[in-house]
């Protein structure tokens, strides 16, 4: 195992063991795997900075520290990556704005709030458009999901890879939900959810009878614990290392949507990069990205375990309950399937259809 590894495990080890948090353990996640391929040339020393949304303790930053790693080893050295946690340098929108003027030079953001950027981008926002996560990943590397990678060239921003932020899943802090009604609230008013900054997330949670309430990640864990919002929706990896549960006592699986994290670098920064160091870099976030997946399903896993042993009431949803949510949702297909593109949406039914055949 490579030496840098070892002491990026160690750091988050005592990460997640520092008094401010509630973990006794971490979960058994895969050593990520042999850095190989051959040394590139020496076109001078590069320092990359990178931000990020999510915690140290996140498959963000542990993939991107696996990242930093192929890069360093297989530089020599001469390619650094600093590497920003927590939002510390802004919110996903915020970096994005920072690689195009050059002020940072790579953030790793969901791809909800890229849309204003690559509107075709919204297909993964649709819900229950890919139920597994085999179907995901299809989706995420299939020519399609290329083509849309490709498509930021000239916006500022370089696209290099899709890997998983995962399932977005409900939680709140008022009541048990187990059908659209419950959000909706028939006797009580409907529950007010904190959204990403996406209009297909609004329309989600309008059609559901909720009250959506756009908000940056940052401000999301206090303005739950003051009652501004009564929910949210994350992958709950992302609930788990944010500690939401401590301000949210219910969570149902839902599975709405599949949402994406893309890996990018400012075109300022590509620009001025030799083309070999380009290619190690293509390279090295396509086997992170790949190691992040693999991340993010073993995590998702022991993260919704964790929240329960830690108090939170989790209901899993059956087909039947699911069915209802889908059928509640379907103005939101009528309404944006024609914006982002019958065809795209098309080509991820049948790549979602051929997954579940297998």
């Amino acid at each position: 195992m490579h030496h840098l590894w070892k002491r990026t495990l160690l750091v988050t080890g005592a990460t997640l063991l520092s008094p401010s948090m509630v973990y006794a353990q971490t979960p058994d996640l895969s050593d990520p795997p042999e850095i190989d391929g051959s040394t590139v040339g020496d076109h001078g020393s590069v320092t990359l900075r990178m931000g990020l949304g999510l915690a140290e303790s996140s498959p963000q930053y542990i993939s991107s520290q696996y990242f930093a790693d192929i890069l360093d080893q297989r530089s020599e050295g001469r390619i650094t990556v600093n590497i920003f946690p927590n939002s510390q340098l802004g919110d996903d929108v915020q970096m994005m704005e920072m690689l195009q003027t050059g002020t940072l030079d790579m953030t790793y953001p969901s791809s909800s709030p890229a849309t204003g950027y690559v509107q075709e981008l919204a297909v993964f926002d649709l819900p229950f458009l890919l139920p597994t996560r085999e179907a995901a990943v299809e989706a995420m590397r299939s020519e399609a999901a290329q083509e849309m990678l490709d498509a930021f060239d000239g916006t500022g921003l370089k696209a290099l890879a899709f890997s998983e932020n995962g399932f977005r899943q409900l939680s709140n802090s008022s009541r048990e939900v187990t059908s659209p009604e419950d959000v909706a609230g028939l006797d009580v008013r409907g529950l007010s959810i904190r959204t990403m900054e996406n209009p297909v997330h609004l329309a989600i949670w309008e059609a559901l009878g909720a009250n959506p309430t756009p908000m940056a990640f940052g401000e999301l864990f206090s303005a739950m614990e003051q009652g501004v919002v009564d929910g949210q929706e994350n992958p709950w990896s992302t609930i788990l290392t944010s500690n939401f549960h401590e301000v949210q006592d219910y969570g149902s699986e839902t599975r709405h949507v599949y949402t994406p994290f893309i890996k990018m670098i400012s075109e300022r920064t590509w620009d001025r990069l030799d083309p070999e160091y380009q290619t190690l870099i293509q390279e090295a976030a396509l086997q992170a990205a790949d190691y992040e997946v693999q991340l993010s399903s073993e995590y998702d896993d022991w993260a919704r375990e964790q929240l329960e042993e830690r108090g939170m009431q989790i209901t899993r949803l059956n087909d039947e309950q699911i069915a209802a949510f889908q059928a509640a949702v379907q103005p939101v297909y009528d309404e944006w399937a024609p914006r982002i593109g019958q065809d795209l949406v098309a080509e991820f039914q049948r790549i979602a259809e051929t997954s579940m055949a297998k």
